[in-house]
């Protein structure tokens, strides 16, 4: 999941679609929310959403149906990742400010997160060429 940066209103629809026991039309998302909304905006979001990735459309006869692809949990990661990725090259700045900025009770499940996570895996080194045994050498300055 990319670029997927909520809006209110987006908000407020997965909030419907997280809370519903499966996929809902447009007309039940519609009926759902809480504010006075025109059908076709409700059906211009979902489509916005589906366009970013954030909901599933499944076809039901002539209309659709629309699931959130993933959970609430997901979706937050996915957002936080993507704006590590818009820090630059110190990623490690962000993060310390970011544990700088929760309570205790989040700095005390971030530690179990990371102290059960498992190993990240090691990344293979780079390829190195053997050294010729003959002496000769063939590199760019021969």
């Amino acid at each position: 999941m990319c670029d997927v940066a909520l809006g209110e209103l987006e908000r407020a629809v997965m909030a419907q679609l997280w809370a519903a026991p499966g996929p809902l039309t447009v007309r039940e998302v519609h009926d759902r929310l809480e504010r006075e909304l025109a059908y076709t905006t409700v059906m211009t979001v979902l489509g916005r959403l589906a366009k970013k990735g954030v909901v599933r459309q499944e076809r039901d006869g002539k209309a659709y149906r629309y699931a959130a692809a993933s959970t609430r949990e997901q979706l937050a990661a996915s957002l936080m990742l993507d704006a590590l990725g818009d820090v630059g090259e110190d990623r490690t700045a962000a993060l310390v400010a970011f544990v700088d900025r929760v309570g205790p009770e989040e700095a005390a499940a971030l530690r179990a997160a990371l102290r059960d996570a498992p190993a990240p895996a090691a990344r293979p080194l780079p390829e190195v060429p053997e050294p010729r045994v003959d002496g000769e050498d063939t590199g760019p300055g021969s």
